[in-house]
């Protein structure tokens, strides 16, 4: 392959930049791509730590288009390899990928073309990267530089632990000249120096962004009616992609039935669907053909798509690494997104008891079970504390955030208060608990509470208690919420086991003698209207442009049978629709839009916008007759 930047000695920062305007139209780099990219020209081995949308990808896509090389990208998901591939290949930049879901015809025929050197990346799964085949592949071209895409997989202490990812430590052995270059969101201190011990790194340049997502708005509300509350969330993002995640299957099949029948364009995706209906899923998401999938843990790495508005937590996620994987799926382009967890402490319960049986049955070793539920505290401290989303997510991962407010979530926003009478509320929960001797769970306290009148409460004469009514004019899953808030305040217990019963300590005293005060969270309802950064975003752009030219994408996308998001991001329509250039060359100026786009897309870009401002074009992109 010849080199695109042909010169002996090092490149240059403006060849570096002019390769970047070349396929990508960005005309400077964000913290650490610098960096990152010297790294990989370089070939010195390095880590590189950047949050989803941190621009991770360019640091390895540039060095070999510079260098005119062909390096190879380890990537753990068809889906996620694909999307790259698609989105490298409208930018002019040539790259492949090999994967089981290709027919062996087609896999002759892209090795044909990799032996060629016709490729700069070649994208390949962990699994098939140590075959002897690909080996013998990587050998003849002289392979010199790898990528490990997701290498927090390698580290039994991330979050996303795959046995396959530890026999990458053979790279080093069998490619003793290459250098290995692992890049991954979200790892912790103790993960970074894992993924470093694992992969035989040496004396790697270790290069770890900020972890804070300053355009992502997080709330964490009390769990309540929850596909109620998922229902309205998403009316604030109608027409706009989002995620929403359960922690079961079967979960994931009620919420999308639910958004179904209220009218929202949704479907679920679980490992449990045969993988037909799964691409089926994914495809129609990424095609705009729906608005929400509905999902396990499971659905999010494949997805490249950059204009996620949303993603909703409908419980509790198992770590802080898993929360700040699935919310990074939201606003990749830059744009403003929501991000929001509903909590009950029922779920942290919950997932205890899955993480002990599915170590039982796995056969894990216990410390790995105790790292399981360690992350789980660390979740549940994140859901519960009253601090700045952002600075809590920020000193997790060891970064300090810089500033008292960050306008961007919903404590700071001033959203979450403390309820009114919290303590009276708590001491008449407490002694609910004493009244019934401390020998039942949560329902059945709430019954009492409540003053339910079935057969169990008046078999065992609790209709009788001094306690039973005193919270009859409270929603039920306000009570029950209040409930698993003492839990999480260690004001109450509840004992493990199928058959939790509550318990009082020596603070459930305290409180209820008056010696300790109780504050119970009280959400106030998220301000229909746009923040203050949703409003930026929108600052002097054209709505009704921009819906016209997001049809348009849709219309080239269909006609390449690329996903929408692959042409151009939300972030570039925002800014067309804002300048509103008129001629191929005003194109030019704008970030995302390269020169194989411009003589691409370019042409009928132009056209819309002008379309558009004689008032020839509605807000779906057909044309107006006359």
């Amino acid at each position: 392959m010849a080199s695109v930047a042909n010169t002996a000695s090092a490149p240059t920062t403006e060849e570096i930049l002019a390769i970047v305007r070349r396929f990508w139209g960005f005309e400077n780099l964000r913290p650490l791509q610098a960096e990152a990219i010297r790294a990989g020209l370089d070939r010195r081995d390095s880590l590189v730590v950047m949050p989803t949308g941190g621009g991770k990808s360019l640091c390895y896509q540039v060095p070999p288009a510079v260098a005119g090389r062909t390096d190879i990208v380890v990537s753990p998901l068809i889906a996620l390899m694909k999307d790259q591939v698609d989105a490298l290949r409208a930018c002019g930049y040539p790259a492949a990928a090999l994967h089981s879901g290709m027919d062996p015809a087609q896999q002759r025929q892209i090795e044909a073309e990799i032996a060629a050197g016709n490729h700069h990346l070649i994208f390949v799964a962990p699994e098939r990267m140590l075959t002897p085949r690909f080996l013998e592949l990587a050998h003849r071209l002289r392979v010199s530089t790898f990528a490990i895409d997701e290498a927090h997989c390698i580290s039994h202490w991330g979050h996303d632990f795959r046995p396959e990812y530890r026999q990458l430590a053979e790279l080093k052995t069998r490619f003793r000249h290459a250098s290995v270059h692992a890049y991954t969101a979200t790892a912790t201190g103790r993960v970074r120096r894992d993924i470093v011990e694992q992969l035989g790194l040496s004396d790697p340049a270790v290069l770890v962004g900020s972890f804070d997502r300053p355009n992502l708005l997080y709330r964490v509300i009390p769990k309540l009616r929850v596909d109620e509350q998922v229902e309205e969330t998403l009316a604030r993002h109608r027409g706009e992609a989002a995620i929403v995640y359960c922690i079961t299957r079967k979960d994931t099949e009620a919420m999308a039935e639910y958004l179904r029948l209220v009218g929202l364009r949704a479907a679920h995706y679980h490992a449990g669907m045969e993988p037909e209906e799964r691409r089926r899923t994914q495809d129609r998401f990424a095609a705009e053909e729906i608005d929400v999938v509905v999902a396990t843990v499971a659905f999010g790495m494949g997805i490249d798509r950059s204009d996620i508005r949303c993603v909703i937590h409908s419980a509790m996620p198992k770590s802080i690494e898993h929360y700040q994987q699935e919310t990074g799926r939201a606003g990749r382009d830059g744009l403003p997104a929501e991000c929001v967890l509903f909590y009950s402490a029922a779920d942290l319960l919950r997932w205890h008891g899955l993480i002990e049986r599915s170590a039982a049955q796995a056969g894990a070793p216990a410390d790995v079970v105790e790292n399981g539920r360690q992350l789980l505290e660390e979740m549940r401290r994140f859901a519960t504390v009253v601090r700045c989303r952002h600075a809590m997510l920020s000193s997790y991962f060891g970064e300090e955030y810089p500033r008292n407010n960050c306008a961007a979530c919903d404590l700071c926003l001033g959203e979450v208060e403390g309820a009114a009478d919290s303590t009276l509320l708590a001491q008449k929960i407490l002694s609910c608990v004493a009244r019934v001797e401390q020998r039942f769970g949560v329902e059945h306290v709430v019954d009492v509470l409540l003053g339910a009148d079935n057969e169990r409460v008046r078999r065992l004469r609790h209709n009788e208690l001094s306690t039973y009514r005193l919270l009859h004019n409270m929603p039920r899953k306000n009570v029950t919420n209040a409930v698993y808030q003492l839990i999480d305040a260690r004001v109450l217990e509840r004992t493990p086991g199928d058959r939790p019963v509550l318990k009082l300590n020596a603070a459930s005293w305290e409180v209820m003698r008056g010696k300790r005060a109780v504050t119970l969270i009280e959400a106030k309802k998220p301000r229909a209207a746009r923040t203050a950064m949703e409003q930026a975003a929108w600052r002097e752009v054209d709505e009704a442009l921009f819906e016209s030219l997001r049809a348009l994408r849709r219309e080239i996308a269909l006609e390449r049978g690329v996903p929408a998001y692959v042409i151009f991001h939300d972030s570039t329509l925002r800014e067309l629709a804002q300048l509103k250039p008129a001629t191929m060359e005003g194109l030019r100026n704008l970030r995302g839009i390269g020169e194989r786009k411009i003589a691409d897309f370019g042409a009928r870009v132009i056209e819309r916008i002008a379309a558009y401002e004689r008032g020839k074009v509605n807000v779906g992109g057909a044309q107006d007759a006359g």
